[in-house]
């Protein structure tokens, strides 16, 4: 089996809604998995946007959401999940608004790409104080058994 990693309210390359974004709850969206690796032990997901500040001339990557050692027999998390009904052991970490929750696209020009990456490691990571996109990365450096990766899209109106 493949590692998928798939939305109820977005397809591949298309549009999240607003719902999910800056312009209305800012909550988080579902999302599903299957097709863990045999030797997962626990599970990575990174939200970020390569197009910022403007997807004519990207300058930095923003950070969204960092999840780490969620549990391997989690399946998904549902719309507007919270720090409170995480799967049991995942630990959060530092997103470039500052905090450990997920912040939704809010985009300031264009439309701009959110790349939702699941990775599945053959470790549970140690605990990290707030770690960030690259601390978590460098953690799970050379765990990584599978990966797969869901892009939304998203355009704020009149912008």
């Amino acid at each position: 089996m493949t590692l998928t990693l798939t939305s109820p309210v977005f397809q591949h390359n298309g549009e999240i809604p607003s719902r999910f974004t800056c312009d209305d709850a800012d909550v988080s969206p579902p999302l599903s998995w299957s097709g863990l690796p045999v030797g997962t032990k626990s599970l990575v997901l990174i939200v970020d946007d390569p197009d910022a500040p403007d997807p004519a001339a990207p300058k930095m990557t923003w950070v969204h959401w960092v999840l780490y050692n969620i549990p391997p027999d989690t399946q998904g998390l549902p719309e507007g999940v919270n720090r409170q009904a995480l799967p049991r052991g995942t630990q959060e970490g530092t997103n470039d608004f500052k905090r450990t929750a997920y912040g939704g696209p809010c985009p300031p020009v264009g439309r701009h790409r959110y790349f939702h990456k699941l990775y599945a490691l053959d470790a549970v990571l140690p605990s990290l104080d707030r770690p960030t996109k690259r601390d978590v990365e460098a953690a799970m450096e050379g765990r990584i058994l599978g990966r797969a990766e869901l892009i939304g899209t998203y355009r704020r109106r009149g912008r």
